[in-house]
């Protein structure tokens, strides 16, 4: 049953029909800001993409860095993974590198990253250490477990603050006065 006049039934008719237009407004909006939040996930998927419009090439993402040799497969495969999940683009930009427990046991190429400052070689065959020595940027050196004889040239590492050369059951003992500028140095046990 209607009570009331027929003005007042067309006022609530306008009245609902409002409500109806900003309700579809406000979904064509919600709508849209979806659309929008899709295309942006969906373009920062690709950002390993060259993007162009109308043959023009109007992004171009940094490529990779690559130009180096390391002959050590293990080393090489640390390095190449290590490049693609940091997205390094220059030598310069890998400064922390973790290859510990991959079986490396040459370390020639290395040097070709002199911004490393954290290296942890950790549980490896490494013996020789003389492609370190010019990576003057190290300030942590983990290479425990390994099987280096000669620390000399870690001498040469004044940035070097930190060193682990724990479980190298061959090491020569280091001249104390070789290693005195760094303030935590782990030896074997045969060298305490």
């Amino acid at each position: 049953m209607c009570v009331g006049t027929g003005a007042t039934l067309i006022a609530i008719g306008f009245a609902a029909k409002g409500k109806r237009t900003k309700t579809i407004k406000r979904l064509i909006m919600l709508h849209r800001l979806i659309a929008c939040l899709s295309m942006l996930l969906l373009l920062s998927a690709c950002e390993s993409y060259d993007f162009k419009v109308n043959d023009t090439v109007v992004y171009s993402p940094h490529p990779l860095f690559n130009d180096f040799d390391v002959p050590d497969e293990a080393l090489r495969d640390c390095l190449e993974q290590t490049i693609m999940d940091g997205k390094i683009a220059t030598a310069g930009q890998l400064t922390t590198f973790n290859c510990s427990h991959a079986g490396v046991k040459e370390l020639t190429g290395l040097s070709s990253f002199p911004g490393v400052k954290t290296l942890k070689l950790s549980s490896n065959n490494i013996r020789n250490l003389v492609e370190i020595s010019s990576i003057i940027s190290l300030e942590e050196l983990y290479l425990d477990n390994n099987k280096v004889i000669d620390p000399v040239p870690l001498y040469q590492l004044s940035s070097l603050n930190t060193l682990d050369l724990s479980g190298n059951p061959d090491l020569q003992c280091p001249d104390k006065a070789g290693l005195q500028h760094i303030e935590i140095v782990v030896l074997p046990s045969h060298c305490l």
